[in-house]
């Protein structure tokens, strides 16, 4: 991913450059002199519901990292842990196509089941020990003196 064009996440997915946006900020945290003076931290905005990718993997995307989105449907992505600034762009990028790529798998279908025979004996046998403990725990009767 050294040349950032556009962002290919798979053979099928790719995200046109032109959807991408970048602002280079200066980075927060302890770095002495070069963190003061050169901007290596990079946001990374992509508009999620005005982009090209199929209508299934961006809900799937929205579902999942919709409350890391902003109101009107942008993702921004900060990578402030390099030094460099093509280091920085290439973490966020990589974690984006991350992102991506996790929305775009489809979630397999639960098969419903019944429960075993056997499950069931054994829940409804726990039910009535456990009435037994609890109808044991009447209060004591007094007799007269």
């Amino acid at each position: 991913m050294s040349e950032f064009g556009d962002l290919r996440v798979s053979e099928a997915l790719v995200v046109p450059a032109w959807e991408l946006s970048e602002a280079f900020v200066r980075a927060s945290g302890p770095g002495g002199q070069h963190v003061n003076k050169v901007s290596t931290a990079v946001q990374l905005t992509w508009h999620v519901e005005a982009s090209s990718l199929p209508a299934d993997v961006k809900a799937r995307f929205m579902t999942l990292f919709g409350s890391r989105m902003t109101n009107d449907g942008r993702l921004i992505l900060e990578a402030s842990s390099h030094r460099s600034q093509v280091m920085n762009r290439e973490a966020a990028r990589k974690r984006l196509a991350e992102m991506i790529l996790k929305a775009s798998v489809k979630p397999k279908r639960r098969i419903r089941t019944k429960p075993t025979q056997g499950s069931v004996r054994r829940r409804i046998a726990s039910k009535k020990h456990r009435g037994e403990i609890k109808s044991l725990r009447g209060g004591v009767e007094r007799g007269e003196e």
